[in-house]
């Protein structure tokens, strides 16, 4: 472990820490004296803390991982367990459940504690436990980018149109932490779960803005999702108008699951208007109000965003995104995360189409 910690603290400390902090405000004057000025006695310190936050949270989750609850050494169920997904925050706990190392198994990621990870089992067991994660059956992806979730879909037999914004892309749409936009459908074909099928037997892709959803897709779909997306669509407005937009593309019945980024901060105050917003509760209840106007209905709403000791750590730029098996433990827990200050984890929502 040690050998892991250094040479990740050297990496980190060299890449980042003192390009952001000590190139803005240098640890020493042009007579080489340390600063003085009242910042840089407040900053001073502010690197080697941060980094200090990031040893103990990792070497906690390592710990964890060794009790086998979660990590390389979890169990993998070879069945999904239906439990009753409704609409919720990620917590500690979802990781460690057998119905989200199910679908990490599926996926070939070891169980993390990651936001990441969550999101995407979480739209496998909702569409799982819809009944329509089976052949014949159809999903429209929204901004797909590099995401596992349009091949193994299509290796299960699901008809998929993947969809993003191809091969030119507005840098105000783009995010921090972003994989890669997918430009053809050869971005998506992953062979691990196709086993030699070719991807476009199964699937398809698109390039298509999802704040502009063409009339041509409307009603021809049994689900529609989308990762981490319509959280970056430029204000909360428009986050919330694709939601519900979304459902268009839907046959009566069918299920829209989307996640999302989710305030926890308390005071009332959060993100808008900046390429990447924070959702609270309120905005919740306005987005529920306008499905129930049209006959929509938007599962139940669990906010407890979880008791477990990762569920009260806040991880902090910089972050490590895209967690593979090669790469071993991340550098800290990432459930919960400061983004521009505010403590925010992911929310998922599931929505149900009208049936008439």
């Amino acid at each position: 472990m040690a050998g892991w910690l250094y040479a990740r603290m050297r990496t980190w400390w060299r890449a980042d820490l003192r390009s952001e902090l000590w190139g803005l405000l240098p640890r020493i004057d042009s007579s080489n004296r340390p600063q003085t000025n009242p910042l840089a006695q407040a900053l001073k310190d502010n690197a080697n803390l941060r980094w200090n936050m990031k040893v103990l949270a990792s070497a906690l989750a390592e710990q964890a991982y060794a009790t086998g609850r979660a990590g390389p050494l979890a169990p993998i169920p070879a069945e999904p367990q239906r439990v009753g997904l409704r609409s919720k925050l990620c917590c500690q706990a979802d990781i460690e459940a057998a119905w989200a190392r199910h679908w990490c198994g599926q996926l070939h990621l070891t169980p993390l504690y990651r936001r990441g990870v969550w999101e995407l089992c979480f739209v496998l067991q909702a569409v799982w436990e819809a009944g329509l994660l089976a052949e014949g059956k159809s999903g429209l992806g929204f901004a797909v980018g590099q995401e596992p979730l349009p091949a193994y879909l299509a290796s299960r037999g699901v008809s998929v149109l993947a969809t993003d914004m191809g091969g030119v892309v507005d840098p105000a749409r783009l995010w921090r932490g972003v994989a890669g936009h997918a430009a053809q459908i050869g971005d998506l074909a992953r062979p691990p779960y196709l086993e030699g099928v070719p991807f476009w037997k199964t699937g398809a892709f698109r390039a298509m803005d999802m704040a502009a959803i063409p009339e041509d897709l409307e009603n021809g779909f049994d689900f529609c999702w989308s990762v981490g997306a319509f959280g970056h669509l430029g204000s909360v407005e428009a986050g919330l108008v694709f939601v519900e937009t979304s459902l268009k593309s839907l046959k009566p019945g069918g299920i829209a699951v989307h996640t999302s980024e989710f305030n926890l901060d308390g005071s009332g105050e959060s993100t808008d208007n900046w390429p990447t917003v924070l959702f609270r509760t309120q905005h919740l209840d306005d987005l529920a109000g306008r499905l129930a106007a049209k006959g929509h209905e938007l599962l139940a709403v669990d906010l407890d965003a979880g008791s477990g000791l990762f569920d009260r750590f806040i991880d902090h730029p910089p972050y490590e995104h895209d967690p593979h098996p090669a790469l071993g433990y991340p550098s800290a827990p990432h459930l919960k995360l400061s983004v521009d200050g505010f403590p925010m984890t992911s929310i998922g929502l599931i929505i149900r189409k009208v049936a008439a």
